[in-house]
């Protein structure tokens, strides 16, 4: 800064851009290290079943078996179906083992070579390097679900050259934009529309990604947080619903659950001792919407396939969107027919106008100025 006025303003936008290019910095090489770790992961997979001595004993449980002795080496949430990923994932991109350093290459199984014959010459192959520094491995856990192998690298191509997020990778492949492009006339032309309003992937660390906090070690709660008002929300409600009366038993604070190959996570769940349901509540720190009702009764519903046990009634899911000074609360059922218990559960659980209540309190007291 020599020769220039160093002013309050400068110093201020100074410290923002250091925070700002450290702190994608770091986002990449964490990003790096999760690819990485999970193409070595399938690697030694593969490896094993090609070249393990005692392979024959676990046979097609081999995965499953897996994942139960790493858990109990501490690694809990690696599941069979991503190691089944990370495997895919290996035999997919082999070329990735280009970009292993020194460090990394020694990490290899000594029978690692892979005998894989690739159906894309090497020009039309994404260079490895340039697939763990440009894709994180949300993008390539996509990609990798595609078969046709040019397929794919057309997506890779066209998600590097627009930065995409996943969101936007997901939406142009079900939007069927590879064969549109085959079908077009003037590619370059529809390659310009379906660029010029992508949402792009932003440099900044993704906690909410699943792979990255697991990764990194932290908790749900830990991860999910979106902000100081909501996490605040959020534990206030739960001391409100846990008190005397009510039945409430807490299980979860951002809860994960598995819809597909997708990870959701519902904000609190409790068990009602009384009702014997599991009640599923969803906090929005804006207006109500259609989409946050439908997203509420897609969790009651897979809770009603997925975690009722016998003798468990049907879950209850509360909706609580809130604006400045006004809270909207909304239920949604699973297959309740039995009117008598829908009205037993309408008794039991507090009313709408007392969570409202209780909740435009608490939103005062966070409100900036308020002096309580």
């Amino acid at each position: 800064m020599a020769g220039e006025c160093f002013t309050f303003e400068i110093l201020v936008n100074a410290i923002r851009n250091v925070h700002e290019n450290l702190s994608a910095h770091a986002a990449k090489a964490v990003n790096i290290s999760l690819t990485l770790r999970n193409w070595l992961i399938g690697c030694y997979i593969h490896t094993y079943e090609q070249n393990g001595s005692d392979r024959a004993t676990y046979g097609e449980q081999l995965l499953e078996n897996l994942s139960l002795w790493l858990k109990e080496t501490g690694l809990q949430r690696i599941e069979a179906r991503e190691l089944r990923r990370y495997r895919r994932f290996f035999l997919v991109y082999p070329q990735i083992r280009e970009s292993l350093n020194p460090e990394l290459m020694s990490l290899l199984p000594r029978k690692s070579e892979s005998r894989i014959r690739e159906s894309l010459t090497p020009e039309l192959k994404t260079a490895g390097l340039k697939l763990i520094e440009r894709l994180s491995f949300t993008h390539l856990a996509e990609l990798i679900k595609i078969e046709d192998p040019l397929k794919r690298v057309f997506y890779e191509s066209e998600c590097i050259r627009g930065n995409w997020s996943v969101r936007e990778l997901k939406r142009q492949i079900a939007s069927l934009y590879y064969e549109r492009s085959g079908l077009s006339t003037n590619k370059e032309k529809l390659a310009e529309m379906a660029q010029s309003n992508a949402e792009q992937a932003e440099p900044k660390l993704n906690v909410r990604d699943p792979y990255i906090f697991e990764f990194l070690g932290l908790k749900s709660k830990e991860a999910m947080g979106e902000s100081e008002l909501e996490d605040s929300l959020l534990d206030k409600l739960q001391e409100f619903l846990l008190e005397p009366g009510y039945g409430f038993c807490f299980e979860a604070q951002q809860k994960r659950i598995l819809i597909g190959d997708e990870y959701y996570f519902i904000d609190l769940v409790f068990y009602h001792r009384i009702l014997k349901c599991h009640v599923l509540i969803e906090l929005k720190v804006d207006g109500f919407s259609h989409e946050y009702l439908g997203q509420l009764n897609t969790y009651v519903n897979w809770y009603d396939k997925n975690e009722m046990t016998y003798g468990d009634n049907p879950p209850v899911g509360i909706l609580l969107c809130t604006q400045k000074n006004h809270a909207l609360v909304e239920y949604a059922l699973a297959g309740m027919d039995n009117q008598l218990f829908v009205s037993r559960y309408q008794l039991e659980l507090p009313k709408e106008e007392d969570i409202k209540r209780f909740v435009e309190e608490q939103m005062k007291k966070e409100a900036p100025g308020h002096g309580g």
